[in-house]
């Protein structure tokens, strides 16, 4: 085989890999990256937020996990058009004193949902700081799908650590000044 037979060949495997697309679909446990944002002081832009796992990323499917409660339509609406797929938990109401607590564990929705989904994808992004996704995050890096975990803050699970050392980890506190919700000044509405 002769060197422009060589060059030629891996152009054309070159051309091939690139023309298969990498399925990548990314799994939001939206009260923890909610939480943890505002516990930084501030609000996510979750139309830049998702934008910016399309463009960084190639994320073609974005499922959100998110308590369902009366009132919020508008809110699931948004976040529909923005293109999140919604999947949803019956939230419950607890009594503390004279405050009412809203619970809506998404836990367990999004270990299915991903496993569900599994044959569908080639690589997972995991949104979350929780350490109960430890078991799924490292099953999906023991079969090579594991792509990021975006942690809310530099404050997540230590049983996440260890996946810092093989850089998966991607602190979203950092990304502040691209995700933040910007107020216009106009009565306090964000930028579209």
């Amino acid at each position: 085989m002769s060197l422009s037979d060589i060059i030629s060949f891996m152009a054309k495997r070159v051309k091939r890999i690139r023309s298969k697309t990498i399925k990548t679909y990314a799994f939001i446990d939206s009260q923890n990256l909610n939480l943890g944002v505002r516990s930084q002081g501030w609000k996510l832009d979750w139309r830049k937020f998702i934008q910016y796992l399309h463009n960084k990323y190639g994320v073609i499917k974005t499922y959100l996990f998110i308590g369902q409660v009366a009132g919020n339509e508008s809110l699931y609406t948004f976040l529909q058009e923005c293109g999140y797929i919604l999947i949803f938990k019956p939230t419950l109401y607890h009594r503390v004193g004279d405050k009412t607590i809203i619970k809506g564990n998404v836990d367990a929705e999004l270990v299915l949902h991903t496993m569900i989904q599994y044959k569908n994808y080639h690589k997972a992004i995991i949104v979350t700081g929780d350490g109960d996704f430890h078991c799924l995050i490292e099953y999906l890096e023991e079969k090579r799908k594991l792509l990021k975990i975006l942690a809310p803050t530099k404050h997540y699970s230590s049983l996440l650590r260890k996946f810092n050392q093989k850089h998966y980890i991607i602190r979203i506190d950092l990304l502040k000044d691209s995700l933040e919700q910007k107020k216009t000044g106009i009565r306090g509405r964000s930028k579209p």
